[in-house]
């Protein structure tokens, strides 16, 4: 007998060999039927394989995201299944599950694959599907493993077979079809109901442009067609929300393929929106006692080959800058990080000078291929706005609590009401892939965990996916459709301090290292302000949009009027514009309440002889008449209920 540990505590004891399926059975029939994947002692596991010793177990349903990766990783041997098929010769690269859905990577050979396919992709993974096949996983070894691929005239995955240790290799087999994966996978295709082949992509094999280029067909699926449904819509929705669509109706940002891609011009209204994020920020900042920096665009190689910077992206980035010296090289940054620590090293440091948080709006550049780039969301250059708190290692807690307070504060700001926090630990069985003394690991660790628990935070802990110089805390906030994006991030380092020899002396007159954290409450100014705008499809909160207010006269002989309310309006900070257009006053109220501009004020002949303003809200009509000084008091009420108040606790 086996004992098996339950997320609650309890203990049950199972006969040796009894699969987590055959325990959800004990459990209930209901929870056997809607389960889709399992963890055993932590780590993935199949529905199906035998548990042969004391274990701790999860159970996973639709709901969760194990479910989902469980359903959308079966999906696409699903999708290879049907293409094997439908396409006989078609060759097979990798086919993991992402966030939304899954894709397959194909060389279709001479196959032509277009979107006319689609609609009989999808009943072919349909029909397989309503086999009930079961997903049947296999131990085989290197040398069987390349003989069954190879006899197939798979290449690509005789390629990363050839990368594996023997003895670590396992297929999954459903119907006819069997791939190379480490799983894990539904017991049987049954609970896929609902298909949608989404688009085709060109992918170079593993992601190398010098390397074969594939076919990346995307799919979805679900276990119910109303759900199916439900996504569609709400990829309509979120087509109405592009950003890149709304950056260009509301004149805030242009691509130039002369200038470059992947590399954003902020028109006057964009960087005006820019301006007053920042401006925020730094605000918040001072309050918390950072000092802004400004470091330069470059910086010597020998910088980023001691900050391993030049190991990592050296290869994949922008290539050196040669200058006319002989052998002397720069690199755009693609960090701001060194720079900061050649700060901190500028003068001797002592314990008293700690923490030290050095501020900078810095802008980076990172070469991605034109395939990745996408918008604001993914581009060549972008400004984060970074932060590193230079401390001791007992003001870790101290430190990441007011860093949260910022990002907090700013969500609420910004109307970010739904987001999910995680805590990124290293793996406590594996710590050699880590730096730093078993002693410091446990203090910033614990100092994350304590924080967020003060915070009524509940953060999710997840053992492994800690970078390999410390411990982080990430902020997944959810927009008005759902989605999830990554913003605020906050990470303990242990590499720099070392790799930059940082020093300060403590108050015992010894020299100590420094711990080092990276924090990036927006992420950076170009994600974040595409993330804003997708959020609130383009009705952004009242402090941050261009235009606040538009006047409308009712005729030609008012214009000089509206235009002298716009005049005092911006004595007031108060952003106007003023629509002279020469059409009845009807129109131009229909017109600007279908632009994204909160308040309309209408003058005419009263509202000259009276100095005042007609006042509508956007979507809520009529607010009565205001003098020009009574409206901008209305309107600097309202930000400053937002962005005025005292941050700290």
């Amino acid at each position: 007998m086996i004992n098996i540990t339950f997320p609650d505590g309890s203990i049950r004891q199972f006969e040796a060999g009894a699969t987590p399926l055959d325990i959800a059975k004990s459990i209930s029939s209901r929870l056997a039927q809607d389960v889709l994947a399992v963890k055993v002692n932590g780590h993935d596991y199949d529905l199906t394989r035998p548990v042969g010793e004391d274990a701790t177990i999860q159970f996973f349903k639709w709901e969760d995201e194990e479910g989902k990766h469980a359903f959308w990783h079966s999906s696409a041997h699903l999708l290879a299944e049907a293409l094997q098929e439908l396409f006989p010769g078609v060759k097979f690269g990798i086919g993991p599950a992402v966030e939304s859905g899954f894709y397959y990577d194909i060389d279709p050979g001479d196959n032509k694959i277009t979107e006319a396919d689609f609609k009989r992709i999808e009943e072919k993974m349909l029909e397989l599907a309503r086999r009930k096949e079961d997903i049947v996983r296999r131990e085989i070894s290197k040398a069987d493993a390349l003989e069954a691929f190879g006899n197939r005239g798979e290449t690509y995955k005789c390629e990363l077979i050839s990368e594996l240790e023997d003895g670590t290799i396992t297929t999954y087999t459903q119907g006819a079809f069997t791939d190379l994966c480490r799983g894990p996978h539904l017991p049987t295709t049954a609970p896929i109901k609902a298909v949608k082949v989404m688009s085709l992509a060109g992918a170079y094999w593993r992601g190398d442009e010098k390397r074969q280029q594939l076919v990346r067909v995307y799919g979805i699926t679900f276990p119910k067609k109303k759900m199916l449904d439900e996504y569609l819509a709400l990829l309509e929705e979120a087509k109405k929300r592009d950003h890149r669509k709304l950056g260009r109706e509301m004149e805030l940002f242009h691509f130039s393929p002369t200038v470059g891609q992947g590399l954003p011009l902020w028109l006057p209204k964009g960087a005006a929106l820019r301006d007053r994020l920042e401006q925020f920020l730094r605000r918040i900042q001072k309050q918390y006692g950072y000092l802004q920096v400004i470091t330069p665009h470059i910086g010597n190689k020998q910088l980023y080959v001691t900050s391993g910077h030049w190991a990592k992206y050296g290869k994949d980035s922008f290539q050196p800058i040669h200058t006319p010296e002989e052998g002397e090289e720069y690199m755009l940054k693609p960090m701001n990080c060194p720079h900061h620590c050649e700060i901190y090293k500028a003068a001797p440091r002592s314990y008293r000078d700690l923490p030290l948080r050095l501020a900078e709006f810095g802008t980076v550049y990172r070469y991605e291929q034109s395939g990745e780039l996408h918008g604001l969301t993914r581009v060549r250059g972008f400004t984060q706005d970074d932060a590193h708190i230079f401390c001791a290692p007992d003001q870790i807690k101290a430190e990441f609590l007011k860093v949260m307070d910022i990002i907090l504060y700013i969500f609420n700001a910004l109307d970010f009401k739904n987001f999910e926090a995680q805590i990124s630990l290293r793996d406590p069985k594996n710590k050699t892939k880590y730096i730093g003394t078993d002693e410091n690991w446990h203090l910033a660790e614990n100092a994350i965990i304590e924080a967020c628990a003060e915070k009524g935070l509940n953060a999710k802990q997840v053992e492994g996916e800690a970078a390999f110089y410390g411990p982080k805390l990430d902020f997944m906030v959810k927009d008005a459709i759902g989605r999830r994006w990554q913003l605020g991030t906050i990470q303990v380092d242990y590499n720099l301090p070392e790799r930059f020899q940082l020093e300060y002396t403590g108050a015992d007159n010894q020299k100590h290292r420094p711990v080092m954290i990276h924090r990036a409450p927006f992420g950076s100014m170009e994600r974040f302000v595409a993330v804003l705008l997708e959020h609130t499809a383009g009705k952004l909160p009242l402090w941050l949009i261009p235009e606040q207010c538009v006047i409308l006269p009712i005729s030609e002989k008012f214009n000089t009027y509206a235009s002298k309310v716009a005049e005092e309006l911006d004595e007031f900070n108060i952003r106007s514009r003023v629509d002279d257009r020469n059409e009845k006053i009807g129109r131009k109220i229909r017109d600007n309440e279908l632009s994204k501009t909160p308040y309309l004020l209408i003058v005419g002949e009263k509202e000259e002889a009276d100095g005042t303003v007609s006042v509508r809200r956007q979507g809520e009509g009529d607010k009565g008449t205001m003098t020009v000084r009574e409206f901008a008091d209305l309107i600097n009420a309202q930000v400053d209920a937002l962005t005025k108040q005292k941050v700290k606790q």
